[in-house]
């Protein structure tokens, strides 16, 4: 039976491109918006209500249907405050927002990595269920041991990371379960897809592909159903465990 890849779901949402629609807003407020979002699949709109009320605020849309609204000052400034979270007490600058499954286009390794770090902190706050990570190649992962290691040992979270081979399998006493992978589509692949410990408000998953070097396009996503389908197509597409 044929299955979609990773690369295909990607393209699925690079396919449909989200409307912001900014109402009431002065022409210098649309510009930063535009500008915030001028790495993502969102093109922003604008309008005016009759009455001139509310102040401004913006409407997300997908193919004509609601999909949330939002004070204009909450998207433009979000809280900027540094956040240390609890497995690596190193500082990061939050990246996800609430427009998830929007496409992002060319993030750089900076971008992904803090992306990734509150999926993995909010695996770390809940300490259970299962986490899965594609670090592309071992040698990538062998960089970021001490932090999966940390998030092995948490609770009872199950850890899996995804790599190529092409670097010895990096040395471990936790139960951190690395899956050694000759697959173009892992080596490709940039994800970290947290199953929410089976509660679905805190399933959260980040998906991206390499395009050019050390360039990501992809999106992130808080809906528990394309949460699952990452996990399952992972699940029942590498089964290969590490040989210690």
């Amino acid at each position: 039976m044929y299955r979609m890849s990773l690369t295909e779901l990607i393209a699925g949402v690079e396919d449909h491109e989200k409307v912001l629609t900014a109402f009431n807003a002065d022409e210098g407020t649309v510009s930063a918006l535009r500008e915030q979002f001028h790495d993502r699949n969102i093109a922003v709109r604008t309008e005016r209500t009759a009455s001139g009320k509310p102040e401004a605020f913006v409407v997300l849309s997908d193919d004509g249907e609601f999909v949330t609204a939002a004070d204009i000052e909450t998207i433009l400034h979000p809280d900027d405050e540094r956040t240390a979270p609890g497995f690596d007490g190193e500082p990061y600058q939050p990246i996800l927002d609430h427009l998830d499954e929007t496409m992002f286009t060319s993030y750089d390794i900076g971008q992904m990595v803090a992306a990734s770090r509150e999926i993995e902190d909010r695996a770390w706050r809940i300490g259970k269920g299962s986490l899965y990570s594609g670090f592309q190649r071992l040698s990538i992962l062998r960089d970021q041991m001490n932090i999966y290691e940390q998030l092995a040992e948490k609770g009872t979270l199950d850890v899996h990371a995804y790599a190529v081979p092409d670097d010895d399998v990096p040395d471990h006493d936790t139960d951190l379960t690395i899956h050694v992978e000759r697959s173009d589509e892992i080596e490709r692949s940039w994800f970290v897809a947290y199953d929410g410990g089976g509660i679905d408000v805190n399933k959260c998953a980040l998906l991206a592909e390499e395009r050019e070097h050390r360039s990501f396009y992809g999106f992130w996503t808080y809906d528990p159903a394309t949460v699952d389908w990452i996990i399952d197509h992972l699940e029942s597409t590498y089964g290969l465990i590490e040989s210690r």
